[in-house]
């Protein structure tokens, strides 16, 4: 699914990522972990297409990221990626559904049949009781299910977490960790997930752990 071969990157005169060699195989969960300042995050926005690697190759489902011009490459990033952070960025004036529906209605999907989508979605990560409720009418770990049917919207190839669940309490954290395993056994998806959770990365099919811009151990 993701191919990168030696990714550098540089901001300034530090070097962040120091030669990335790294196979990601589809449906698999892979956690990206390590301490602070080794270049997880870095590393994670290069193969999601949100920043450019100084020098090196990064194909997505068989796609050189760095061959694609701006559009192909916005093309590329709404229908093959779908993103969850640490903060689940819901547009606080929009509903649950409406949140949801945003990136299907950017590609220009038909709006009755991304309605349809999006609340089959909130119905399965048991939050279709809250389509009609704003973020702030929710809970952190409502909030964060809702921010996981967003990146699902456009049944992507590949989904990128970066400490999805940071911001969550003991329960919701293990539920949501679980249902990244339910996602990848019932549709297929990808996982790639930069964590400090030791549970987390303890569950992923593959370990890799980073320390100074490298790539140390898997």
């Amino acid at each position: 699914m993701i191919r990168c071969r030696d990714i550098h990157k540089r901001f300034g005169a530090l070097e962040v990522l120091r030669g990335i060699d790294l196979d990601i195989a589809q449906g698999e969960v892979a956690a990206i972990v390590g301490p602070s300042g080794a270049g997880k995050t870095t590393l994670l926005q290069i193969m999601g297409t949100l920043s450019r690697p100084d020098g090196g190759t990064v194909e997505i489902a068989g796609s050189d990221v760095g061959a694609l011009r701006a559009a192909e490459l916005v093309r590329l990033r709404n229908e093959k990626i779908g993103f969850v952070f640490q903060f689940h960025h819901l547009l606080p004036e929009f509903t649950a559904l409406e949140n949801v529906m945003i990136p299907a209605l950017i590609g220009r999907r038909p709006r009755s049949e991304t309605q349809k989508r999006a609340a089959e979605l909130l119905e399965w990560l048991g939050v279709g009781h809250r389509a009609a409720h704003k973020p702030a009418e929710m809970s952190g770990g409502e909030q964060q299910r809702v921010a996981v049917a967003r990146a699902l919207i456009n049944d992507p190839a590949v989904v990128f977490a970066d400490e999805p669940s940071g911001n969550l309490d003991s329960v919701n954290r293990e539920g949501l960790h679980r249902l990244f395993f339910q996602l990848r056994d019932r549709f297929g998806y990808t996982f790639v997930i930069v964590t400090h959770d030791n549970d987390l990365a303890a569950m992923s099919d593959r370990r890799i752990f980073m320390r100074d811009g490298l790539i140390v151990s898997e």
